[in-house]
Order: structure tokens, then C-alpha cells, then sequence
């Protein structure tokens, strides 16, 4: 494959935008390469400006559950565009999206959609603090939330610490009540509760953790969580920006049996249009202004194109055979990859997998650190010249569409017996 376009326009644009990107990991530094520059997305494929095509798994970071450029979608969008871009009052599309999303997960009785999921965690926390008038959150390591300057926390050594920023221009006192503690790790979470429990406003997770790798939840655990949070009055917030409608038709609650009192959704309740969504029991989500005294507003939220992308999505997905037939593919995908017998831990959670070069399965954000990222890198560059993208990084899952049929995972073993073969 030749990059000589894409290679001129990275060059370019770290001369117009930091990193030359628009967000951090695109850069391709996690494996030590230049990124493509994609012209279009056609179903299960990216093609890029010097004509390569590719078998993708990014699927533009999960939200693309049906394919890039899904017919059903494309056309429901072309009629709204001519409708307007955005009209700054209500419609009635995001009265459909809100019934859409209600059937789906009945734990989210009524919701508020915002433009980003950075936006709904952050929101969903404010009302958490507001409604239990207690300050602290506890958060997990390795689980991301989004960019707000209270989330962005790096756990210390022990059991559990207080937050320290993880980010310059992060101060201490913004992170000061936001403690963090190892994914998977119910007894730290008890003895955060034992000592100061009555502080707790709430606990965040998600369910299946999509941001160091794919790693799912022991067992019990989040179960654990559930009966901690009641016990001690605090609230449980699950944030399915990435396993909402990609686990399980229903999100990680539904999959696991466990609900939250808050709920934060992205990516696919947009159909790859730029939304989120915050969500939970009745009495909570009435604090929200203009209900209540929590404020929080947005110009663009319930964007009438993102609304329209999103509905025909929840549509798609709902018909017979739909989502099954996705799940199927990353079971297929993830069991023949298992049948190379490769040097890798695998993991799939519905529509979602990942893999991480370590020598035991992966629980832990340390024990996701561990994995070999060299060896990563090398077989990510491996995949991209046969034509296969994973995401540029160690830490990132990997997701199916509706798109992805048996040629193209045939087509993907196929590649990734060669990668696999070249770091012998």
C-alpha cells in the first residue's frame, strides 16, 4: 500500500491543529505511526485518499453499529437537512429518540439529550451531588468519562487514594473529591464505603470497561456496586456511552441484570452524528432545569440531524435478526481468531472485542499496563497493510456493524494469520 497522500496532509495539518489531529489517539502515536486520511466510509469499509481500502473495526469509536453510510440512514438524513440543521426550539424527533431509548432501557424514565458523552457524565454527576448533597465521586481506573476536568484523575498506589490530576491545566482542588480505585476491585470500593460512605454522591463505572482494552466485569461485581451504592444512600451511575445498544439490545444492564439510578448513552443513540444523553429514574432527572435547580443547557442539544440519525438507527437495530446477526459476526470474529491459537488475550462483550498481548486475561488497568505494546504496534501495522483497521492502540475495543459479513471476517483471519506469523 502506498500512504504518499496521507502522509502530505498529516504533514500539513501539524502545522494547523495540535498533533495534527482533532482528537489524541488518531495520531497513531500508540503504535508508533502516521494515520490515513479517510475520503469515505462504504459499509464495513474506510477508504482513504490514496485508495486503499480497509476492513474496519473503529467504526468511528463505536457510534456506526449498522456500517458507515447505512441506506436507511443516509436517506432520513437527506430528507432532515432539507428540513433545517438545527432550530434551536423542541420537535417532535426527540420525543421518538426519548420513546426509543425508554424501550430499550426502562431504567431511564426520562432523559436529556446533549451533544457529547464529556457533556451527560459531567451532567449526570452534577445532578448526583445535587440530589444526594454530598460531594464526593468515586470513579474507576482505567474507566474514561470524558474530558471534565474532575474526571480526568489518575489513581496513587493502595487500596484507594485521593484523585491527583492527570492533566496539566487540571488543578488539585477541582479533583479533590473525585477518588479512584481499581476496576474489578469490589473490597476497595467496600472500604471506601466503610470509612466514608456518608460523603459518597456517587459511583460511575462502565460496565464493561471499553478504555483500557475491553475488560468485563467479574463476576459480582457489579452486583456489588448495586448493593453498596443502596446500602449507603449514594446514587449508581452506569455509563454506556460505548455498551449502549453495543452489549446487549438493552446496554450493560440489561446484559448483567443490574440497574443504575443514572444512565450516560452516546455514540450509537446518534447514529455517527455527534450526541449524548443522560437518563435515570423519574424523581432524579425532575431536578433538571428547567424542573428543577440543577442547571444545564446546550445550543445544539436535540439536534434535529443527530435525532434523525439516531431514530433510524434504534429502528434498524430493533428489527428481527438485527442486532443478533451483529453479535454473531464478533463471535465468529473472536472465535476464529481464538482458533490461530495467537499469542493474545481475547474478550468480547456483544458487539464489542479486544485483545491485549499479555500472558493471563486481563482484569485490571495494571494488569492492562503490563500488556506488550511493542508487539501491538507491530501487529497493528501488520493488519493496516493487508487492508484491516484496528484502533491505533493498545487500550481501545474494537467493534462489528451490521456491515461485516462473513467475507470480510474470512478476510480478517486471513490477514491477521500473517501478522500473527510475523512477530515469530
Amino acid at each position: 500500500m502506498t500512504h504518499e497522500r496521507s502522509e502530505r496532509l498529516f504533514a500539513e495539518a501539524e502545522g494547523l491543529m495540535p498533533g495534527g489531529v482533532s482528537s489524541p489517539v488518531r495520531a497513531f502515536r500508540g503504535v508508533s505511526g502516521t494515520p490515513f486520511f479517510v475520503e469515505r466510509g462504504e459499509g464495513a469499509y474506510l477508504v482513504d485518499v490514496d485508495g486503499n481500502r480497509y476492513v474496519d473495526y473503529v467504526l468511528s469509536w463505536g457510534p456506526l453499529i449498522l456500517g458507515h453510510a447505512h441506506p436507511r440512514v443516509v436517506a432520513a438524513l437527506e430528507e432532515a437537512v432539507r428540513r433545517g440543521t438545527s432550530y434551536g426550539t423542541p420537535s417532535p424527533l426527540e420525543l421518538e429518540l426519548a420513546r426509543l431509548v425508554r424501550e430499550a432501557m426502562p431504567s431511564i424514565e426520562l432523559v436529556r439529550f446533549v451533544s457529547s458523552g464529556t457533556e451527560a457524565t459531567m451532567s449526570a454527576l452534577r445532578l448526583a451531588r445535587a440530589c444526594t448533597e454530598r460531594s464526593k465521586i468515586v470513579k474507576f481506573t482505567g474507566c474514561y468519562h470524558g474530558h471534565a476536568d474532575f474526571l480526568l484523575v489518575q489513581a496513587g498506589s493502595g487500596v484507594a487514594t485521593l484523585g491527583l490530576p492527570d492533566s496539566p491545566g487540571v488543578t488539585p482542588g477541582t479533583v479533590a473529591d473525585t477518588l479512584s480505585v481499581p476496576y474489578n476491585d469490589l473490597a476497595a470500593v467496600e472500604q471506601l464505603f466503610a470509612v466514608g460512605g456518608g460523603e459518597i454522591a456517587a459511583v460511575i463505572v462502565e460496565p464493561v470497561a471499553g478504555n483500557m482494552g475491553l475488560v468485563p466485569p467479574l463476576p459480582g461485581f457489579l452486583e456489588g456496586l448495586r448493593a453498596l451504592t443502596s446500602a449507603h444512600g449514594a446514587l449508581l451511575v452506569f455509563d454506556e456511552v460505548m455498551t449502549g445498544f453495543r452489549v446487549h439490545p438493552g446496554g450493560a444492564q440489561a446484559l448483567y441484570g443490574v440497574t443504575p439510578d443514572l444512565t450516560t448513552l452516546g455514540k450509537v443513540i446518534g447514529g455517527g452524528l455527534p450526541v449524548g444523553a443522560y437518563g435515570g429514574r423519574r424523581d432524579l432527572l425532575e431536578l433538571v432545569a428547567p424542573s428543577g435547580p440543577v442547571y444545564q443547557a446546550g445550543t445544539l442539544s436535540g439536534n434535529p440531524l443527530a435525532m434523525t440519525a439516531g431514530i433510524e438507527t434504534l429502528r434498524e437495530l430493533a428489527e428481527p435478526g438485527v442486532w443478533d446477526a451483529i453479535d454473531l459476526a464478533a463471535e465468529r470474529l473472536v472465535s476464529g481468531l481464538a482458533a490461530l491459537d495467537p499469542p493474545v488475550q481475547l474478550a468480547r462483550a456483544g458487539t464489542m472485542f479486544g485483545l491485549f498481548f499479555a500472558e493471563s486475561p486481563v482484569t485490571t488497568w495494571e494488569e492492562a499496563r503490563r500488556a506488550d505494546t511493542g508487539r501491538f504496534a507491530v501487529f497493528h501495522r501488520e493488519l493496516l497493510e493487508r487492508g484491516v483497521y484496528l484502533a491505533p492502540s493498545q487500550f481501545e475495543a474494537g467493534f462489528l456493524s451490521g456491515a461485516h459479513g462473513e467475507a470480510e471476517i474470512d478476510a480478517t483471519l486471513a490477514a491477521a494469520r500473517e501478522a500473527f506469523a510475523s512477530l515469530d
